[in-house]
């Protein structure tokens, strides 16, 4: 069932500045990046070793993998279909480094589950719903944990919501899965060998090797190493940041207000969660009200029907040479950039990173029209694109 959320339309003040929205009705409070105070308690219910893979549903997963895999450098690695003894879907799993997304669509709606299947929990009249309402989008972040069955019953025990529970694939496999926000999931995934899937790559059962995958990685290798962070946008945050932390027992990370990340037109609140060895982070954002112009948060709530993942944020080794491989994918079948900030920008980037980037590095991120920040983790270089289908989604 598709679970649609109800947005608030936009307001606006007579002076056209930022409501203060640091405090809810429920009480809910921020304290915005500046004086956040970062510890870690070490405070998991379970164990969560990483970031797993990405599952994006779509209407076609042959030609949306394509795209993204010309795109972004990540060539086709693995594959359950038709031609694999898959009758009920195709999936296409894309690989950089350890970032893992897979691409996932049915062969007909009128087909049930069957054990052909390669993901047990995939059903197509589910699938049809989803991409209905949400169009391209993330219905999976998937986490390995220790132990699935453990990690699920202590998730449900303290109030997560399951939508499927956990199943031993081809005695080596387990895979559960637990409702996130709107109608995205968080999917656990376990090995019963861990020795078995050292080695070789490995990903899960029924899914066949590509035919010169090797090779072709080496070709289209752009840099990209791993997933950062992978946002989700809500109507209101104290709810969904107090229900992901209640089953999870991931801490606060980072918190951001709309006088930290906003302007005068438009904001947002945030909260980042992480777990224990804060490799898998988890941001939610929700809309500021009383602003000149909508928050981009409230827009994406309206166009995606509700709350979603929005985007994902991307590690590469050398950004760089990504962006200068992604850009010449621009205009023939790649992805779009957001505009570059005016010249003044980087006029005045050498004040303010000049102890950390040289002059050409400052002259190539003017370029490539990469923007940088600095924060008490480092210096960041970051880009982000224009959203990469008919919804807001966008990656970083």
């Amino acid at each position: 069932m598709v679970t649609k959320t109800a947005a608030p339309t936009a307001a606006s003040d007579t002076a056209g500045q930022p409501v203060d929205e640091t405090t809810n009705s429920a009480g809910f409070k921020l304290v915005g990046f500046k004086n956040f105070i970062r510890t870690n308690p070490k405070s998991d219910f379970f164990a969560v070793k990483r970031f797993h893979h990405v599952e994006f549903w779509c209407g076609d997963a042959t030609n949306t993998c394509r795209r993204f895999s010309w795109g972004l450098g990540m060539p086709i690695v693995v594959k359950s279909d038709l031609s694999t003894g898959n009758s009920v879907h195709a999936s296409y799993l894309l690989r950089s480094g350890d970032l893992k997304f897979l691409f996932t669509a049915p062969y007909s709606t009128a087909l049930s589950v069957s054990a052909s299947a390669s993901i047990p929990s995939f059903a197509s009249a589910l699938h049809c719903s989803f991409t209905a309402t949400h169009g391209l989008g993330v219905r999976a972040i998937a986490i390995e944990v220790a132990d699935v069955e453990t990690a699920f019953s202590v998730a449900v025990s303290r109030g997560a919501k399951p939508v499927f529970s956990p199943v031993l694939l081809d005695n080596s496999t387990f895979l559960a899965e637990i409702h996130l926000y709107g109608d995205v999931v968080l999917r656990l995934i376990s090995y019963k060998n861990v020795e078995d899937v050292a080695g070789n790559f490995f990903f899960l059962p029924g899914f066949e090797l590509v035919e010169d995958s090797s090779t072709s990685y080496l070709e289209m290798d752009y840099g990209i190493r791993r997933l950062d962070h992978a946002v989700g946008n809500v109507p209101e945050l104290g709810p969904a940041v107090e229900y992901v932390k209640k089953f999870t027992g991931f801490h606060d990370f980072a918190e951001f207000t709309a006088e930290d990340v906003g302007t005068t037109d438009s904001g947002l609140n945030s909260v980042v969660l992480a777990n224990n060895d804060e490799n898998v982070l988890l941001p939610l954002n929700e809309p500021v009200y009383g602003t000149k112009r909508k928050s981009q948060i409230q827009t994406y709530l309206e166009h995606n029907e509700g709350a979603g993942l929005q985007h994902l944020a991307l590690v590469s080794e050398n950004i760089f040479r990504t962006l200068r491989e992604m850009r010449k994918r621009s205009g023939v079948g790649g992805f779009e950039f957001m505009p570059s900030p005016p010249p003044t920008y980087y006029r005045n980037l050498k004040s303010r990173a000049g102890d950390v980037l040289s002059d050409e590095q400052i002259k190539e991120c003017e370029e490539l029209g990469i923007l940088v920040d600095r924060d008490d983790q480092g210096t960041l270089l970051q880009i982000f694109t224009k959203p990469v289908g008919d919804s807001s989604s966008i990656v970083h």
